[in-house]
């Protein structure tokens, strides 16, 4: 797999570790498989900061963002955007009718499809593979294996932004608002510039350069971010917020106001005058 592949492989070890606490936020018996021994290794490399109770408290948020939207708006194609070694096709309880579909790089998917061959599929719902590159057009192809533009989708852009300069990042995001349908929903994550640049991070960053998964991203200004980009802003947490900590940040959370702190930013979006209707 491509050095960029790999990251979803140290994610699935942190998923792995939640997953054998006895107080663990989330079951995902399959995050050992799909680690393998590699990801337990940049997981070792990568690790500080936070990095394994932020990828828990990610991981949560969006388990019970994605079942509320499945429920509560009864949407049924969900797409997961370099979808990595995710498992939640496998391990979420999703509604009869629905169809996942998971967009990676070739390689990747096809190392995960050997990982989990003797799986048994869930009953009752659909999951489509769509080898792309997210940098080149991925529309056509992810219409060509079912989807459908007009209907409602749930776009889950996870542990992805940070590893895009910021014009592909305003690319991909109003890309997904011009292809979402009204009752779309947006879940994600995305850094601070001050991530980027903290000090305390160096070895971490400098690890990721070394070997070839750099950070490129980061804003300050989530809100305006997924605005500009054509999105009506629910909500953003950042991890040890209200709905966002579950017991598992061991940090103080700096106001929003405080300049050049390091943060995280979870964030719920609709399409926009969906709020409005429901209002009336």
């Amino acid at each position: 797999m491509e050095a960029v592949s790999r990251t979803a492989q140290w994610t699935a070890a942190a998923r792995a570790l939640e997953t054998e606490r006895e107080d663990r936020l989330f079951a995902d018996p399959y995050a050992r498989t799909v680690a393998d021994e590699i990801g337990f290794e940049l997981l070792a490399r990568y690790d500080g900061g936070g990095i394994v109770p932020f990828l828990a408290i990610r991981t949560t948020y969006l388990d019970r963002a994605v079942v509320k939207a499945v429920e509560e708006r009864g949407i049924r194609q969900v797409v997961f955007l370099a979808a990595g070694m995710d498992t939640r096709f496998y391990r979420l309880p999703w509604p009869d009718g629905v169809t996942v579909y998971e967009l990676d790089r070739p390689a990747l998917l096809e190392a995960k499809a050997e990982m989990l061959k003797d799986e048994p599929r869930p009953a009752g719902r659909s999951r489509v593979a769509v080898p792309v590159d997210l940098t080149q057009d991925w529309t056509g192809p992810l219409k060509e294996a079912g989807w459908k533009s007009e209907e409602p989708v749930l776009w889950v852009v996870e542990g992805l932004l940070f590893f895009l300069p910021e014009q592909a990042v305003r690319t991909l995001i109003s890309t997904l608002s011009a292809h979402a349908a009204p009752g779309s929903v947006l879940l994600g994550d995305v850094i601070s510039r001050a991530a980027l640049d903290n000090p305390l991070a160096r070895s971490f960053m400098t690890a990721l350069e070394e070997d070839g998964n750099p950070w490129l991203f980061g804003t300050e200004e989530p809100e305006a971010l997924l605005a500009d980009c054509g999105w009506a802003v629910r909500e953003v947490r950042q991890p040890g917020e209200d709905g966002a900590d579950f017991g598992r940040w061991p940090y103080p959370v700096a106001p929003r106001g405080l300049p050049r702190v390091p943060r995280s930013f979870l964030f719920t979006c609709d399409t926009p005058g969906h709020g409005q209707e429901e209002a009336a």
